[in-house]
């Protein structure tokens, strides 16, 4: 039986990290920063996570991570 194939878009903006968690990209957060409130860059800090109702589709999409 052949491989199956990942999602290359799927691929690109999400990660599966060792404890099974999805990491995603967060916008926002790589320039123009002077303008944004410390509140806001404070928030962006945080690690993004996926909801938990999206997950399993993610995984769907990506079989092998």
């Amino acid at each position: 039986m052949p491989k199956m194939k990942s999602k290359r878009g799927a691929a690109k903006r999400f990660r599966i990290k060792a404890s099974g968690r999805v990491k995603r990209g967060q916008a926002f957060r790589s320039h123009i920063l002077t303008k944004k409130s410390t509140k806001s860059k404070r928030k962006s800090r945080l690690e993004p996570g996926v909801h938990d109702a999206d997950v399993r589709g993610i995984c769907r999409m990506l079989p092998y991570s």
